[in-house]
């Protein structure tokens, strides 16, 4: 029974995506937002239990990434869909962009399967980062006084370029962080320790606004630390 837990959570996560596809198909992106985020604590909770628990199987490993691509996949294309309808822009090609993130997703998710090196770190961007990515634009328009997301989030370009890039970035042969410390040593968490410091200072002196920034904080650094090591080697 204790070892069905890990599945138990991953079976939440996936709901809680079906709940966010919802709730932006009926034009509640903040809403959609929330389901994500949780979802994303659910799809770390059932790693983190798997690996307390020892109960990790072939089972889990596919179903995490079913639930995955409900969760980061599907969700966030249906909350840029809704974004791209309300800036104007026609269903069809609405449609035609946002449906760039659940096909990147896919293919990200498949190649994720069968990869046994992303372990410390990612090859790509991770589907969380790129469904965070798009929630931080809704949750940065909807909760902050600052002008600059609610110009992000009205514009049918930014919207379209944005989904472009995600997709791009969840399949590029590029190397990307994982946040998961196996040790709290300054020396082979440098990349992580940046991130967290520079999130934290955006944070402080933007609060939600800084959700759009970290994300570009965790790219940039990212795309650096590659650059740094294929120099030294």
């Amino acid at each position: 029974m204790i070892k069905n837990i890990p599945n138990t959570l991953t079976l939440l996560n996936l709901i809680a995506g079906f709940a966010a596809t919802i709730y932006a198909i009926k034009g509640y992106n903040e809403y959609a937002a929330f389901c994500i985020m949780t979802g994303m604590l659910l799809d770390f909770s059932d790693g983190f239990t798997a690996r307390l628990l020892k109960a990790f199987s072939p089972l889990g490993k596919d179903l995490d990434s079913l639930a995955d691509m409900v969760t980061f996949g599907i969700a966030p294309g249906a909350i840029v869909l809704n974004l791209l309808s309300a800036t104007g822009l026609g269903m069809v090609a609405a449609f035609v962009i946002a449906s760039l993130i659940p096909a990147a997703s896919a293919l990200r998710l498949a190649r994720f399967n069968n990869d046994s090196t992303q372990t410390t770190s990612f090859r790509g961007m991770a589907t969380p980062a790129s469904a965070f990515t798009v929630i931080s634009i809704v949750l940065a328009s909807s909760y902050t006084d600052f002008a600059f997301p609610d110009a992000l989030a009205q514009s049918a370009w930014f919207i379209s370029l944005m989904s472009l890039f995600l997709a791009v970035m969840m399949l590029i042969n590029i190397r990307m962080f994982s946040l998961k410390l196996s040790h709290l040593r300054w020396s082979g968490n440098e990349e992580r320790y940046i991130f967290a410091a520079s999130s934290l200072l955006l944070l402080i002196f933007l609060g939600v606004a800084a959700a759009p920034l970290i994300m570009a904080a965790y790219i940039i650094i990212s795309l650096v630390s590659g650059m740094i090591r294929r120099r030294r080697s």
